[in-house]
């Protein structure tokens, strides 16, 4: 609540200082969408997911199914929330992409119901493929940190494959998740 009563108190004092003498130019502009932004609107509906993670090569692989909901927040960012099972156990979380249009690049964040993480994203598209990086907790050295790369290839307007990497102290990438997600509706 407190967020939207600043922007609401922000609002009226710009109203009330540019209906004043002080205020000599016209109030700025929002900001428009930039065509990256359309980009984003194929993550938008319902869909499932089927996922196998592969952390340790010794080990079989760990099959995951989930529900994902793709939501538009105005024309800036899809904000998709899951809702996955694996090994017994439920995780939620919560995307946010969008694109900025200083930095010329792919933003978002994650955070999830089994970490305190916060994680960061910064990437690109090329043609059909989105592709972020970010920084998290290092599962093979606990207390460090690596990078991470989730890819995202719109296969068809129903259709999105994903990979997850991280990447080795040999500068390396190693795919650890693989999945396919199919739109519901």
């Amino acid at each position: 609540m407190f967020p939207r009563y600043s922007f609401c108190m922000a609002l009226m004092a710009l109203t009330f200082v540019g209906s004043g003498t002080g205020w000599t130019a016209d109030p700025p502009e929002f900001p428009k969408p930039a065509p990256e932004h359309d980009f984003l609107k194929q993550f938008v509906g319902d869909w499932t997911s089927v996922t196998e993670c592969k952390v340790d090569p010794s080990q079989p692989a760990i099959e995951c199914a989930g529900k994902m909901q793709g939501r538009m927040l105005g024309e800036f960012w899809v904000v998709n929330e899951s809702k996955a099972s694996m090994m017994g156990t439920t995780m939620t979380s919560v995307q946010t992409i969008g694109y900025d249009q200083n930095k010329k690049k792919y933003v978002g964040t994650w955070v999830d119901s089994m970490t305190d993480h916060l994680w960061k994203y910064e990437g690109s598209v090329e043609g059909k493929t989105l592709t972020l990086e970010a920084e998290g907790p290092n599962w093979m050295k606990p207390g460090t940190m690596a990078k991470y790369r989730d890819i995202y290839e719109v296969k068809s307007a129903d259709e999105i494959a994903v990979r997850s990497a991280v990447q080795m102290e040999d500068g390396s990438w190693n795919t650890f998740m693989t999945g396919t997600s199919k739109r519901i509706k």
